[in-house]
Parts: C-alpha cells; sequence; structure tokens
C-alpha cells in the first residue's frame, strides 16, 4: 500500500517540478523580487505537501538583511525554509547544480555555490555573500556543513559567518526539527551516512505523517565579535531550541 502512495507521490513531485522549470524558462525575468519571493514560497510549501509533509512554522517576521544560520537534516531543509523564508538565498554545495530538474530551480532562485573542499573557494563565497548582505538581501547557511541526524546537533564550521561579521549584518538562528508520531526526530527524513539521493527520497515517500519544523529564534548581533566565539554562541542557542529525545 506504501508503495502505491510512493508511486502517486512521485508523479506529482515531477510534475510539480516540471511546472516550476516552466515558470523559470518563461516567466522568471519578468517578474520582479517580491513576485518571485511568492512564486518560491508557494512552490516549496507545495511541494512538501505533495510529498506528503506536513509543515509546522514558528516564524517571526524580519526585513532587515540577515545570515540565516540553520541546522541540517535533509535535501528537503531548503524546501522547508524557502516555504516560509523564500526570500532567503542559499549557500549550498556544487552538486546540487548539476542534480536533474533540481539544480535548474536552484540557480535560479539564486543560490551561491560552494566547494567546500577547496578553501580557496571557500573565501569567494564568503566575500559574496557579504556582498548580497550589503546590497540587502538575505542569505541562508548550514554551518554543520553535512546533514546529521536531527540531534545532537553538529560541530559547527565559522569560516561563513565572518560574512556577517565584516558587513555587521545579523545571525538569524533557524531551528529544524523533522518528526512523525512516535518520532521527535524522524529517521525518515535524515539524509545521512553512505545514503543515495534516491534512497532518502524512497524513505520520505513512503513514510508516514511525517512534518517538518521551522522555527526562527531572536536574531544575534554580529558587530565586533569574532567568528569562532560566534559560532560558539548560535550553536548554544541552536542546540537549547533542540528538545532531548
Amino acid at each position: 500500500m506504501r508503495a502505491v502512495v510512493a508511486a502517486g507521490r512521485v508523479a506529482r513531485m515531477v510534475a510539480h517540478i516540471v511546472h516550476g522549470l516552466w515558470i523559470v524558462n518563461t516567466r522568471w525575468k519578468g517578474l520582479d523580487a517580491a513576485e518571485r519571493h511568492r512564486y518560491v514560497g508557494w512552490w516549496s510549501a507545495k511541494l512538501l505537501r505533495v510529498l506528503g509533509v506536513g509543515l509546522d512554522a514558528a516564524i517571526t517576521p524580519q526585513t532587515t538583511a540577515r545570515l540565516i544560520t540553520a541546522n541540517h537534516i535533509s535535501w528537503l531543509d531548503i524546501a522547508a525554509m524557502h516555504a516560509v523564508l523564500p526570500q532567503a538565498r542559499f549557500v549550498s554545495k556544487s552538486d546540487i547544480k548539476h542534480w536533474p530538474l533540481v539544480g535548474g530551480l536552484a540557480t535560479a532562485v539564486g543560490t551561491l555555490y560552494i566547494e567546500r573542499a577547496s578553501k580557496r573557494d571557500a573565501l569567494r563565497v564568503v566575500h559574496q555573500t557579504a556582498e548580497a548582505l550589503q546590497r540587502g538581501e538575505t542569505v541562508a547557511v548550514f554551518p554543520e556543513g553535512t546533514t546529521g541526524a536531527g540531534y545532537p546537533l553538529l560541530p559547527l564550521h565559522a569560516n561563513l559567518l565572518q560574512a556577517a561579521i565584516s558587513v555587521n549584518a545579523p545571525l538569524q538562528p533557524v531551528v529544524l526539527r523533522w518528526y512523525q508520531p512516535g518520532h521527535p526526530y524522524s529517521p525518515a527524513a535524515s539524509y545521512i551516512g553512505q545514503m543515495t539521493l534516491m534512497q532518502s527520497l524512497w524513505r520520505i515517500l513512503t513514510a508516514r505523517d511525517l512534518s517538518v519544523r521551522v522555527e526562527t529564534l531572536p536574531l544575534i548581533e554580529t558587530h565586533g565579535q569574532e567568528r569562532r566565539a560566534l559560532a560558539e554562541v548560535l550553536s548554544q542557542r541552536l542546540s537549547a531550541a533542540l528538545p532531548k529525545p
């Protein structure tokens, strides 16, 4: 029975992705920033619904440019955050640029790609992120650098936080938690170890009552901060907001 449900979700997912590609290839250039953000929010929220994922949001609206810093569990984290924070430009690993179908959508919404193994490339992305923040844009990063099981939080990398420090932009901590009945941290959502994208997708498609909570925490000012100390403060804030399983 779950296989039948999953097959239906796959068909709707592919149709929704194709629709998104049609929008970015035919209408995107003629849209202003606010219109693009509306499309991003609508498309991301519908993707979650198509996949059978419930969205539980606790968001405090902000208008200031900021560096969103979130914990990382699933390749769907970006869709979950875009559903409620559609203005965010994500820093993502360069592999995503080449993912079938989805890569084109990621590029269209302004994703900044990074070669995580290259220190020189990390410096380039720090500069790009700082420039975007200075223009008044909102950028989102996953400072853990990789996906985890949801709890506990992995050690944070401080490098990209330098972008916010250099232009005095605040950090916006965001806590993500994927859960199911009886599972405060859903094993179906985690994308870890040697798991392939297709294996992860199948686990999500066949999951029962899977939901994701997206919660914003108070801004953290960066003026005069040192990036490693800032990463420690951020780690403490995110960890404190994750309930113990």
